[in-house]
């Protein structure tokens, strides 16, 4: 039975739980109640009494004033909006909070986009009858962050900045201090931006409603041009972003609150991180290296070198020998036309990216079990979800966005469960923290399914349904020794009991894993078993379940679905299958292999084995991310051709034969598909800066050259082309995607899929597989001589080899890499916070300052690689994933001492 409330004496039907102020702006629109407190993505908090309204209990009778934005539409209450009485009380209120304001309007940055002076003039204030206040007007400016900024003679006390710190971010960080007119804003113990904790999210600058809390971009100027939405390049969260653009240059980044993905909110990356698009130190030419030395050419001269080289090689040798790599920070279409290049034009499967050095086990070991290897969910169902388990992910640094609604789920009292070597911010707030010894999660896991066996905590209506091999797997878990695996993990066996009964029992729980689970010698065994526990225990094809990687780049996952992969083509086909076969070679008119050509870790070996002479890379700098950087460098001189498309001359690029500039994301239009299989619309918000070229226009061009013709880079009619190969993508249409995109499978119809496996797996019935444990070669060969363990991990301000976070801002936050390292061990080795430490390994070693941290368990080290004075990965290994050949960064054997090391700081490619 429907429910009715009246505005102005009109009745209007009241959607369930609405309070008046959405009422009224859903029925009227924003214009008739204003508000100073209020945001969209923060709840009610009725601190301003702006929004106040009168209410009725019968039409014309008594009425009570009450703030609208907490208060809940009583049925058949009569509300007036706007009566002489509320006018009145609102004006007097905006009167009152001027007085302890500075009337500077037209100096201000946020001059006619300031929500208080639209106020002012909603409510009719056109002088101020109080006398001046003096309580804000004396605050000092805090201009001592490299982003954030603050001006509190401006500041209301709306405590929109502070909500949104806790509400959005989680982080805490500003506060109110004092009583009365001494009431003022803080940040951490009345310090600066700088010295407080902040994690430098924006959240609070974005909601303030002055410029109180504003950025050193001036983000809510209205000096712009115009706006343009597009998606954030840095992680696999996928933001949206609104970009303001200013005489043909990027002025500011805002995120819009009708974003699903990210709902007004991003990070430091996101937000502030854009500088480098426009840095000195962009490539804006083509480079060939002649006698030994890169040197400028024209773009007809590298195609022309480029063709000739590869039309030699594949004269002498075979297609074989040729090789590319693609990029998941590039769109989906220039993923698509890379392995088309490969595959129809030069005649290989020798086609991988960067997803195989991070979530190639997800993608195998999810296949093998559910059919399909991409997230069963989305990120919204953390609302509906009982129970997270975190296993080997740090998400409030790799994953902002989602971390932080993890961590309000988690503070909010939901179970949380961590599976990780290192006590990350997430495991300071979980119920249960697993803290396994790094290359022990197959052992974990195995004892978690034990009890949930043992004690009978099984769904047994859904295994009988919906999954195929249990008996035999139950029967393998069951023959497991509990003692050998605690000792193994490190992990008592008790709490790994609670926390497998607290995932077992609770109404929907959800699964999330990183790289600490894919970059292991058992990445893909322990994604299987991640899976057997979501299917052992019924939380798949639901809200609020499911097993959801968190993918470490923009679009690793587009990557994999566009084909650049060299067992399968695009839309995940087998390319040994006859049938499969036959269909691409008539798509694509033309002659394709039916073997599986190359992952990067065998084109490293077969170009040091003359197996491998070209190879192709778009914008990946194995030299510096990919492990055991000596090797990596040695098979990467030791071709006849290597092309690169970058934006920067980084490790990779300086070792390339040809160098091709291609754009960023601001400039290029195209399609990201982030973690929870969103196709989301990039689109261009500046032009390419002059000499470069969208890397999909490289593509397109330099097929045309090679003698097949492919029309220039154009999104829309590539995704056209697309729909008609990927299964998945079958109602794919650029102009259909709107501003929040599709999440695949998306219908010829054009409706897409939130949740996967509601009723049946891809593959028909779930499988259970089982899997021992089994030690790390690294640590059986090694592990005597180099007795410390190191795994390695990414900090919130920077994005992997740091290429693009190191040209920005952001290098003013985080300076270099350090080595994490508890006090116990420091102490063995004579080592004091920020001494120089030397790491070596059995390939090499390298000098690194320390940071003493209660984070990681004694004879296990952490460190990151965002910094080429460092060069991390030159003690690394060429250990792998066993079935997906994912190399194993999170067990390194080692062996330390304290040093004399010294470095450049990277702090100087700021401007």
């Amino acid at each position: 039975m429907s429910t009715i409330a009246y505005i102005d004496n009109e009745a209007f039907e009241v959607q369930e739980g609405e309070t008046i102020l959405a009422f009224v702006r859903r029925i009227k629109g924003k214009q008739l109640v204003p508000t100073l407190c209020d945001a969209p993505n923060l709840d009610p908090f009725g601190s301003c009494r702006v929004c106040s309204v009168d209410v009725a209990l019968v039409a014309d009778g008594p009425v009570k004033t009450q703030a609208s934005c907490h208060t809940p539409v009583m049925p058949n209450s009569y509300i007036y909006p706007s009566s002489d009485r509320v006018q009145k009380l609102r004006k007097n209120i905006v009167e009152l909070v001027l007085t302890d304001h500075p009337l500077d309007c037209l100096t201000c940055e946020v001059n006619n986009n300031c929500e208080l002076q639209t106020v002012a003039a909603q409510v009719g204030v056109r002088d101020v009858r109080y006398p001046a206040g003096k309580n804000h007007l004396d605050r000092k400016k805090d201009l001592s962050h490299p982003y954030m900024t603050s001006d509190f003679s401006k500041c209301i006390n709306c405590f929109r900045c502070v909500r949104a710190c806790d509400e959005v971010q989680g982080q805490f960080v500003l506060s109110m201090a004092g009583r009365g007119f001494d009431s003022h804003i803080v940040k951490g113990m009345e310090t600066t931006f700088n010295e407080s904790a902040c994690v430098s999210c924006g959240a609070c600058a974005q909601a303030c409603p002055t410029s109180a809390i504003s950025d050193v971009f001036e983000s809510k100027s209205i000096e712009f041009d115009e706006k343009v939405r597009t998606i954030c390049t840095y992680c696999g969260v996928g933001c949206n972003l609104e970009v303001s653009v200013k005489s043909g240059k990027v002025k500011s980044i805002q995120a819009p609150y009708d974003a699903k993905v990210n709902s007004g909110h991003t990070c430091l990356k996101g937000r502030f991180a854009f500088s480098f698009y426009n840095h000195k130190d962009r490539i804006t030419t083509p480079l060939i290296r002649r006698n030994g030395v890169l040197e400028p050419a024209t773009w007809d001269e590298a195609y022309a070198f480029i063709a000739k080289e590869l039309n030699r090689i594949k004269a002498d040798f075979g297609p074989d020998y040729i090789g590319a790599v693609s990029s998941a920070r590039c769109t989906n279409e220039e993923n698509y036309l890379t392995q088309k290049l490969m595959r129809a034009v030069i005649g290989t499967n020798n086609v991988d990216s960067c997803a195989r050095v991070c979530h190639s086990p997800t993608a195998l070991g999810m296949q093998r079990t559910f059919g399909t290897g991409a997230a069963t969910n989305s990120v919204i169902d953390l609302k509906f979800t009982d129970c997270m388990m975190v296993i080997g992910a740090n998400p409030t640094s790799g994953h902002p966005v989602t971390g932080a609604k993890m961590k309000q789920q988690a503070m909010k009292g939901k179970t949380l469960i961590v599976i990780d070597p290192r006590r990350t911010e997430l495991a300071k707030y979980a119920q249960y923290h697993l803290q396994v010894r790094p290359g022990t999660n197959v052992a974990m896991l195995n004892m978690m399914l034990y009890y949930i066996i043992t004690e009978g905590k099984e769904d047994k209506t859904f295994i009988e349904l919906r999954t195929e091999g249990y008996e035999e797997f139950k029967k393998h878990i069951l023959g497991l020794n509990i003692d050998e695996l605690e000792k193994v993990t490190g992990v008592d066996r008790n709490l790994a009991k609670d926390a497998a009964i607290a995932y077992a029992t609770a109404n929907n729980a959800m699964s999330f894993h990183g790289l600490g689970v894919t970059e292991h010698s058992q990445g893909t065994y322990t994604v299987m078993l991640i899976a057997d526990l979501a299917m052992i225990t019924g939380n798949i094809g639901r809200r609020g379940v499911g097993v959801n990687p968190l993918r470490g780049q923009n679009n690793v996952q587009g990557a994999a679905d566009m084909g650049c992969q060299p067992h399968q083509g695009a839309g995940y086909l087998d390319v040994t299958n006859v049938d499969n076969h036959r269909l691409y070679e008539e798509f694509y008119g033309a002659k394709l292999p039916l073997h599986i050509g190359y992952k990067i870790p065998q084109m490293y070996e077969a170009s040091l084995n003359d197996k491998m002479k070209a190879l192709w890379v778009i914008g990946e700098d194995m030299a510096q991310t990919d492990p055991n950087t000596q090797y990596v460098v040695s098979a990467l001189k030791k071709l006849d051709l290597f092309v690169v498309q970058e934006l920067f001359m980084t490790e990779t690029a300086m070792l390339a034969t040809v160098v091709l500039p291609g754009a960023s994301f601001l400039e290029k239009d195209g399609t990201f598909t982030n973690g929870e299989r969103r196709i989301q619309r990039v689109n261009k918000v500046v032009e390419p800066l002059p000499g470069t070229k969208a890397d999909g226009q490289i593509l397109a061009e330099f097929m045309t050259y090679m003698g097949y013709p492919q029309p220039d880079y154009n999104p829309e009619t590539l995704l056209e082309e697309i729909s008609q190969i990927v299964p998945f993508f079958a109602g794919v249409k650029w102009k259909e995607l709107g501003i929040n995109g599709k999440q695949w499978p998306v219908a010829k119809d054009g409706s897409d899929t939130e949740i996967l496996h509601t009723d049946t797996f891809k593959r028909g019935l779930g499988n259970f597989v089982g899997n021992d444990f089994k030690e790390s070669q690294e640590i059986v060969l090694n592990g005597k001589d180099y007795p410390y363990i190191i795994t390695t991990n990414r900090e919130l301000e920077h994005y992997n080899c740091g290429a693009m976070t190191r040209r920005t801002r952001n290098v003013q936050i985080l300076t270099e890499d350090v080595l994490l390292i508890c006090q116990e061990d420091a102490n063995k080795h004579n080592i004091a916070d920020g001494d120089f430490v030397c790491v070596e390994s059995a390939r090499g070693k390298v000098d690194i300052k320390a940071r003493i941290t209660d984070e990681v368990k004694p004879g296990i080290l952490s460190s990151t690689f965002h910094f080429p004075e460092i060069m991390l990965n030159n003690i690394t290994s060429n250990e792998h994933d066993s079935e997906a050949l994912c190399p194993e960064y999170k067990v390194v054997s080692v062996r330390i001492r304290k040093s004399k090391g010294e470095y450049k700081k990277a702090a100087l490619l700021v401007d």
